[in-house]
This record gives C-alpha cells, structure tokens and sequence, in this order.
C-alpha cells in the first residue's frame, strides 16, 4: 500500500494513540512489528500517520498492548476504517492543512467549546467580520486566497453539533471594521444565540481578578474524553493538543471561564445592549 504524502491530523492521532499504547505495554516498534508478522519501518508508518491499518490488524495490536478498553479499542477503529471525504476536501491544495485538519475535527466532533478573547469565534463570526479579519493580515492575502479563506469558513458554519462559546466583552467591542460590520456581528449573535444547539456567555470587562487573557481555545469532544482535542491558534495555523495531562489543564481553564461568564440569558441581553450603542 502506498504510503500518504500528507496524513490528516485525524490520521496522525490515531497513530499516536496506538504508539502510547505500545509504549503503555513497554514494547518496542521491532517487538510490536514482530507480533504483527511486519516489519519495524510498518510500524513507524502506522504510528506516523503515514499508512493505515485494517481493523483486524489493529484490534490485533490493541490485544498484544494488553488494552481492555473495549470502547476506547471501538472508537480507535472507527477513526482507523473511516473513509469519509468531507467537503474540506475540495480545498486541499488551495489552503494551508491547519484549515482542513480543523474542519475534519469539527466535523467529527460530539460537542465544541470555545473561549474568544479578542475575536468573534470563526463559527459565529458574519462575511463581513471574516472578511475584515482575514484582510488584516500580513502578508496581505490575494483576492483568492481571500475568498477561498471565506467560503471556507462559511462551510464550517454548518456545523450542528451542541457548541459553547464563551466571548469576552473585548471581542465584542472590538470593531475590526467599521460601526455596520460590529452591528451585523452582534446582531448574528442574538439570532445565533437562540439557536438549540449554540449556547452563548459573555465575560464582562467588569469582573475582578480576570488573569486569563491567553486562554482562547477551542475544546473538541471526541467519542471518549481520552480523544477529545484542543485547537489553539498560532501564526501559521491551528496547533492541536491531545496528551491526556494537558487536555486536563485545559478542560479546567474551560470550567474556570465558563463559571466566571454571564448565564445566556444574561449574555443576551449583554448583546444587545452592545448592539444599540452602536
């Protein structure tokens, strides 16, 4: 079987779940190779993202790991036999891998979390507030990579999967454009927040001993809290977090910010009091 080029993050972290579960069992990939009837370098591969394997080959190797998390061993295979191409496929090639590594995440997603500082979430945010925050950056974009950039984004709206978000009022202040764009975000918002499956809560600028001003992310549920995955943005594309001690830290950073934000009635109403200042 030919090798991918470029493995998706869903296919690097399957093999990184199966490589610490060999670790876990205290074999080497030549000992793990061996049990399977293949060589070191397979192994390396599958590990790597780079090949994949059969479910009965994997379910193989999760009994040689002596792994008895019969969902866990479930939920491996589902990922390791998915052949599903997402719409984020007709972009590959034409936007950075991040941008599509993000949306195959979202997709498979059970439930999304989202702290904003800053910014409007890229899930909630109008054409216009995504237009204007793509033009802003360096270097400036051509008209197609821009538009290309939009569409995108657009698409990954279409996600109905149970979503939080969690806004600082400086991100709702914030006019990356002019008054009409910062009045349509808000006003997306409200009709947004009425939505079954979009929760809203807004952090007021007035609340004391707020010190978690780095603390933007995107928390991703996954079939079983060990597969869940944070996105955090960096300059030159998401960055995803997946070792169990720091989805931890961060499942904690979630709670501490969602305790100190306003309920969504509250959030509402905060919204639109924003949205008739302006």
């Amino acid at each position: 079987m030919a090798l991918r080029r470029e493995p998706t993050a869903r296919q690097m972290r399957l093999g990184v779940e199966l490589r610490r579960l060999r670790e876990a069992a205290g074999l080497t990939a030549r000992e793990a190779a061996a049990l399977l009837g293949t060589g070191r370098v397979q192994i390396s591969h599958i590990e790597s993202g780079l090949a994949g394997l059969s479910e009965e080959r994997l379910r193989r190797l999760a009994s040689h790991y002596a792994c008895t998390d019969e969902q866990f061993i479930d939920a491996l295979v589902a990922m390791a036999t998915d052949r599903t191409r997402g719409w984020w496929e007709e972009y590959r090639g034409l936007l950075p891998t991040s941008f599509l590594d993000l949306s195959e995440l979202e997709h498979h997603a059970r439930f999304l979390r989202h702290v904003a500082i800053l910014y409007v979430p890229g899930l909630l945010q109008t054409e216009d507030y995504a237009r204007a925050v793509f033009s802003s950056r360096l270097p400036e974009l051509t008209e197609e990579e821009l538009e290309l950039r939009i569409q995108h984004r657009k698409a990954r709206q279409e996600i109905t999967v149970p979503y939080e978000a969690v806004i600082h009022e400086a991100a709702l202040r914030i006019r990356v454009s002019d008054r009409a764009t910062s009045r349509g975000q808000l006003t997306r918002l409200l009709e947004l927040s009425e939505a079954g499956h979009v929760a809203l809560r807004v952090i007021p600028f007035d609340l004391d001993g707020f010190a978690q001003a780095s603390s933007t992310m995107t928390y991703v549920d996954g079939p079983l809290p060990k597969l869940d995955t944070v996105a955090r943005d960096a300059p030159h594309g998401s960055v995803f977090i997946d070792s169990e001690a720091q989805l931890s830290i961060y499942r904690t950073r979630f709670r501490t910010m969602e305790a100190v934000s306003l309920e969504p009635d509250q959030s509402r109403d905060f919204v639109h009091r924003l949205a008739k200042e302006l």
